[in-house]
């Protein structure tokens, strides 16, 4: 392969380094929390990350921060239960409203005047969920996806195939684990993908 993505916050900030280290011939694009572009785009300074537990407790999250948003009041949002909400939510599965709300509230902070304008998803399974986060939040924020930039930069790394045939730039989604069910291939067809 050309270049692995490890797409999993808690996965990348845990042994992200151990992997280029141990492979120093293999290319990773690790998915980390986006706390450097939120830092930029904030207008209040207060930044949520919202996370797994094991992405929140992280040295790795922790320098991010110190790298790239001193100047901010960043709060780290460490959710029990939101990623199995979210596995559940995209089978078509109820999840109810306030369960998801107990797990987000901690992301809206008000201080001196200003409330948090950015909610980082620093889990992958939480963009599935964010317009149900936009409907339940208490003001709007910004959701924060890295999936736009980690593509970019994965697209950079691999090299043009002169040959490549894609019909009317048909993207494709493949999976390893079988046959995808009904709800996977919804959710597929949802991103403009066939599976």
């Amino acid at each position: 392969p050309e270049v692995c993505i490890i797409a999993c916050n808690t996965a990348f900030t845990l042994v992200g380094a151990d992997l280029r280290a141990a492979f120093p011939q293999m290319t990773f694009v690790g998915t980390v929390p986006a706390i450097k572009p939120a830092a930029e785009r904030t207008r209040s300074g207060l930044v949520s990350v919202l996370a797994t537990p094991g992405t929140v407790k992280r040295a790795y999250t922790r320098d991010l921060i110190q790298s790239f948003a001193q100047q901010c009041h960043v709060r780290l949002v460490g959710s029990e239960n939101l990623a199995r909400m979210a596995e559940a939510y995209i089978r078509g599965d109820t999840v109810s409203d306030e369960a998801v709300l107990a797990e987000i509230d901690q992301c809206f902070v008000e201080k001196d005047g200003h409330k948090t304008d950015i909610v980082v998803l620093a889990c992958t399974h939480y963009p599935f969920m964010a317009n149900l986060f936009r409907r339940l939040a208490p003001w709007p924020v910004d959701w924060l996806d890295p999936a736009e930039a980690i593509a970019r930069r994965a697209r950079t790394l691999v090299p043009l195939v002169a040959d490549a045939v894609h019909p009317d730039n048909f993207d494709f989604a493949v999976f390893t684990s079988g046959n995808p069910d009904f709800a996977t291939r919804r959710l597929m067809q949802g991103f403009g993908l066939s599976a």
